[in-house]
């Protein structure tokens, strides 16, 4: 049995450059010796963009359903039958349609246990709503539908170097400040925590915690925020063993280099932890959704239309995304195992007879 694991891509917004990253990508084969790829899509749209493309780009082995897919080749599963007009850089219903009709396959597929990891292309967040699909991105629907023991996702931006965690995602900026509590980055840093250590073997992990207001709060000068919830919310995690320091001024924080001293960082709100880290590492940087039962990645970027079909978007950080899947797929493997077959019961409560030690005369003795 091979131990290649079946990784499911989605096609995401066929005007964007998702499929132009793909084919580059698998136009390298020795990426299919790292995983068994399965593209949910339409085969119609990805021959499209292979001639926009043109020149030497990877072949697809066009199937069904995902029985039929193949070690070796980079794998097409045509969900969406319906032909799509594509017109490159542009936001279309269209569009948004087949990116959930793809989603949704690769969910359904991935619920059933028929692909190990889920790498998502770019959407387009207003285009893909419907009535099925009413959600800010891919980490809340990926909640909803994979949350069975009220696991609460965590938007982790990754490299090898740099990882930085939100406690609020895409929440307009005017309802940041009451949208963040004690409890919520408690909840967050917990979440992450475990997450270093299980996703990414970091053993003992030191993370950040970002203030919110400018000079985090200058010590009520410039809000109260960072004195009434996240340093109450750091000093409590502390107490319960979680190595994590703050608040920090966001500004000073990046500008000095400090985040290197750390495992992770925990930022409050969207932009606040997405500007620096794109800064820093915009082609290798990798979108992970932590805290669920499934392992899902995504290029750190969005649907690029303004350089759509031109040739000139860059693979990197989807090749990242897979590299990152698959090994926190192992990670967790290793980390789990331990648990798995626990010894059984030595002791049993007094009074129940159908459960005595059944100790031989050698080990009495």
């Amino acid at each position: 049995m091979s131990d290649l694991l079946k990784v499911g891509i989605t096609h995401g917004d066929v005007n964007g450059v998702g499929y132009e990253i793909l084919l580059k990508a698998f136009s390298d084969a020795r990426l299919l010796e790292l995983c068994h790829p399965v593209v949910y899509g339409s085969s119609k749209s990805a021959s499209y963009h292979r001639k926009v493309l043109g020149g030497e780009t990877a072949n697809f082995h066009i199937i069904s359903r995902i029985e039929e897919s193949h070690e070796g080749k980079v794998n097409l599963v045509n969900c969406v039958k319906e032909e799509i007009k594509i017109e490159l850089g542009t936001a279309s219903a269209e569009a948004g349609e087949s990116a959930y009709i793809a989603l949704d396959s690769a969910a359904r597929d991935l619920t059933d246990r028929k692909i190990d990891l889920l790498v998502t292309l770019p959407i387009n967040k207003e285009t893909i709503q419907n009535e099925h699909f009413q959600f800010p991105g891919h980490t809340e629907f990926l909640e909803e539908r994979f949350s069975k023991k009220g696991e609460k996702a965590l938007m982790i931006l990754a490299t090898e170097t740099l990882r930085v965690a939100l406690v609020t995602t895409h929440l307009p900026l005017s309802e940041v400040s009451s949208g963040i509590t004690k409890e919520l980055i408690m909840e967050k840093l917990k979440t992450l925590d475990l997450s270093l250590k299980r996703d990414f073997r970091v053993e003992n992990p030191r993370i950040a915690v970002l203030g919110l207001n400018p000079h985090a709060g200058e010590n009520g000068l410039l809000g109260n925020e960072e004195n009434e919830i996240i340093a109450p919310a750091v000093k409590e995690a502390q107490d319960k063993g979680i190595l994590c320091a703050g608040p920090f001024a966001a500004d000073g924080f990046f500008g000095t280099g400090r985040y290197k001293q750390f495992d992770a960082v925990l930022a409050m709100y969207h932009d606040q932890g997405l500007i620096p880290f794109k800064t820093i590492a915009m082609d290798a940087g990798v979108n992970f959704t932590a805290g669920l039962p499934i392992v899902r990645t995504s290029p750190d970027h969005g649907t690029a239309y303004d350089i759509a079909g031109k040739n000139i978007a860059s693979e990197e950080s989807f090749r990242q995304a897979i590299y990152m899947g698959v090994n926190i797929c192992r990670n967790r493997t290793v980390y789990d195992m331990p648990f798995e077959n626990p010894l059984r019961k030595m002791f049993f409560d007094r009074g129940r007879d159908d459960e005595k030690l059944d100790l031989t005369k050698e080990e009495e003795e």
